[in-house]
């Protein structure tokens, strides 16, 4: 089974952000979206894994 998609209201809410702090982490810092249309999906493994590693702006990359 297949992972569900996330929209960025979900994966805000799951990071304890604003929405619009996501649009600028995946703007500015890489961080790991899929555009589907208009809208912005995201899986929250990929994500996680992108905080993780350190690649959030909160890191040390």
């Amino acid at each position: 089974m297949s992972e569900p998609w996330f929209s960025a209201d979900d994966i805000a809410e799951h990071l304890g952000v604003t929405k619009d702090t996501v649009y600028a982490w995946i703007a500015d810092k890489g961080m790991p979206a899929h555009k589907v249309g208009r809208l912005w999906k995201f899986q929250v493994s990929e994500v996680d894994r992108w905080v993780r590693t350190g690649s959030s702006p909160g890191g040390d990359a």
